[in-house]
């Protein structure tokens, strides 16, 4: 199955350990995360347990706390970290010469 990159940003404009929101009116907003060691992940922007906006949340190593009620998620599977249970939902996501892609199929 061939994907359908889009060009989003470039990694310099998102801060490392940080998070850029692409907004989408047919669809999720979806949270693009920068980790200290410039690996990039891209997340539905809601935490699985009551929505709580993952881009405002603090980036540590691969996960990112909810600020709502403190949740860890996986930023490279979307999944909430033992004990809690759920998945905010994963977006492909590739980096190539600095530029962020994302598969918007």
């Amino acid at each position: 199955m061939s994907r359908n990159w889009k060009t989003i940003c470039q990694l310099n404009d998102i801060p490392a350990q940080g998070a850029r929101v692409l907004k989408r009116e047919d669809g999720d907003d979806i949270a693009i995360f920068r980790t200290i060691d410039d690996q990039v992940f891209a997340l539905v922007d809601k935490c699985p347990h009551k929505g709580g906006p993952l881009s405002q949340g603090i980036v540590s190593g691969r996960t990112v706390t909810c600020p709502l009620h403190n949740w860890n998620i996986d930023l490279a599977t979307g999944q909430a970290c033992a004990p809690d249970e759920g998945c905010s939902g994963h977006i492909p996501v590739k980096l190539e010469a600095g530029a962020i892609f994302l598969a918007l199929d």
